[in-house]
């Protein structure tokens, strides 16, 4: 989680920690499990046909990037996969993960999203999957399906947020 403190004795000296010293370590701590915000500058990139870079970690520790789409429900980011995919494998193992949003009008400002998957559900993911399509490709209908495929919503709780331009 980052910052760590040790709310023991100082060594040697037999004090205890102030009461401002705790609240500051819990308000820090707070801050590290509160999701946050994306700032409203840059919500537009939601509404564009922005490509996002999703990070995702393998078993082995190294990363994964893939193109996606994505989508923003007012809390969570959401992306849209087939079950059994890379991606798919590697949240169900380890829900952290890393979003490269560019703007496609000017790749000098992007927003850079860190957080975990907090929710995967197949529910809804098929009428999701047709609304990403027509938004990035201007059709009705996901034109990729595969025969027996399985599609997935992700929804990723930000924890920090970096931007530029």
């Amino acid at each position: 989680m980052g910052r760590r403190t040790i709310l023991n004795k100082e060594p040697g000296n037999g004090k205890v920690p102030s009461q401002q010293s705790i609240i500051s370590v819990a308000n820090q701590f707070m801050e590290t499990l509160m999701p946050q915000a994306i700032p409203e500058k840059y919500m537009d990139l939601f509404q564009k046909r922005a490509f996002a870079s999703l990070g995702t970690l393998m078993p082995d520790g190294s990363p994964q990037v893939t193109p996606v789409w994505c989508d923003f429900d007012g809390e969570d980011v959401i992306f849209n996969s087939a079950k059994g995919r890379q991606k798919d494998r590697n949240v169900r193992r380890d829900p952290r993960v890393s979003l490269a949003i560019i703007d496609p009008e000017n790749p000098y400002r992007y927003l850079e999203i860190r957080g975990r998957v907090v929710e995967i559900t197949e529910d809804g993911a098929g009428d999701h999957i047709n609304k990403m399509a027509k938004k990035y490709l201007g059709v009705e209908k996901y034109p990729y399906a595969q025969p027996g495929e399985v599609r997935v919503i992700y929804k990723i709780r930000p924890e920090r947020t970096t931007v530029m331009g």
